[in-house]
């Protein structure tokens, strides 16, 4: 996770943003803990109750579930529901911008898949990240 905060939206929200980030990435999978709040708050400098209101969001939203005394465990189900629902906040809020754009360029549908070809072929040539469970040290810290 980037250490570096929005100062457009609240921490608690980009906290949670990427967790979902995590789940549909792949680094966190149905049934593993969360990194600790005190974990998460002492590497990142800030506040214990900013980060468990960002975690709460993620209960609150289905994806999350809190194990009294064990932590916070990702549900069975949470990365099919969280595709679904970027799948449908992507085409009704930011496809409709990028298409009038595409619009706008007067860019043609092989244009674009030669480009999108372009970018796999550039993405797959660079080395795959270390996949970790905590954003920097790849270890649960309880």
């Amino acid at each position: 996770m980037d250490r570096e905060w929005n100062d457009n939206q609240p921490i608690y929200r980009q906290l949670r943003d990427r967790v979902v980030a995590m789940i549909l990435d792949g680094v966190l999978k149905e049934g593993d803990p969360l990194p600790s709040v005190r974990n998460v708050a002492a590497e990142y400098r800030v506040n214990p109750l900013t980060v468990l209101k960002g975690y709460q969001q993620l209960v609150d939203e289905g994806l999350v579930e809190s194990r009294r005394g064990r932590g916070m465990f990702i549900n069975e189900g949470a990365r099919k529901l969280l595709l679904e629902g970027e799948r449908r906040k992507f085409l009704s809020e930011e496809w409709p911008r990028i298409s009038a754009t595409i619009e706008r360029l007067g860019l043609k549908a092989e244009e674009l898949l030669d480009g999108a070809n372009k970018q796999q072929k550039k993405d797959s040539a660079k080395p795959k990240p270390n996949e970790s469970k905590t954003p920097e040290s790849g270890k649960e810290d309880r």
